[in-house]
């Protein structure tokens, strides 16, 4: 069954571009796990430069990326030499060749129609748990600004547990949850950053 968003990462242990790889070895780590739809295309090779461009906010957040694509790791080789000889871009990361379509299956990356990889992000937190999941269509490129902005409000969540409003920030409030009686609605009228007894914001 593909993945779900809350549910349990599916482990895998893989070839990559840098070596075997296991999922599960990254317990107590943020795991960026990322896929494009081939090597040596347009929008990838853009995208990959990019994610190298912030390779150090990730780290500094704590966050391993981890590339994904059913081509070979012969493939991965020759297109990350080929990003370093024409852009000087040393690719960082791990690309794990999935020519069996194994992970991108459980990871629900299998565009049938194509039978390439489809556009997809995934944000596992150190518990392995799947937080945040995305599918992009091939022509259009990602956000790097976004993920990281995504990455950050999930860390918030993690250690302050409270939730984060539309177009959060990082410095910015965030939102208690909504009480579930009468009698904890009552007690919030009139605390601090109240705007409604469902709606708290907590500095």
């Amino acid at each position: 069954m593909p993945v779900t968003l809350g549910q349990k990462a599916p482990d895998f242990t893989v070839n990559t571009s840098k070596g075997p790889i296991t999922l599960s070895s990254y317990r107590g780590k943020w795991v960026l796990l990322f896929s494009h739809p081939g090597d040596f295309t347009p929008v990838c090779t853009t995208e990959f430069i990019a994610f190298t461009e912030r390779y150090k906010d990730f780290q500094a957040l704590g966050v391993e990326l981890i590339g994904l694509s059913i081509d070979s790791v012969y493939s991965h080789i020759a297109w990350i030499r080929d990003i370093k000889e024409h852009f000087g871009i040393e690719i960082p990361f791990p690309i794990i060749a999935d020519i069996d379509k194994e992970v991108a299956r459980q990871y629900n990356l299998v565009d049938e129609k194509s039978g390439a990889t489809v556009r997809g992000v995934f944000i596992i937190d150190p518990n392995q748990i799947v937080r945040w999941m995305i599918y992009y269509p091939a022509e259009t490129g990602r956000n790097i600004d976004e993920i990281i902005r995504v990455i950050k409000a999930l860390q918030f969540n993690w250690e302050r547990k409270l939730a984060t409003p539309a177009n959060w920030q990082p410095g910015q409030e965030g939102i208690e949850g909504a009480p579930s009686t009468v009698e904890a609605s009552l007690k919030r009228d009139g605390e601090p950053g109240v705007k409604t007894w469902y709606l708290k914001f907590v500095k």
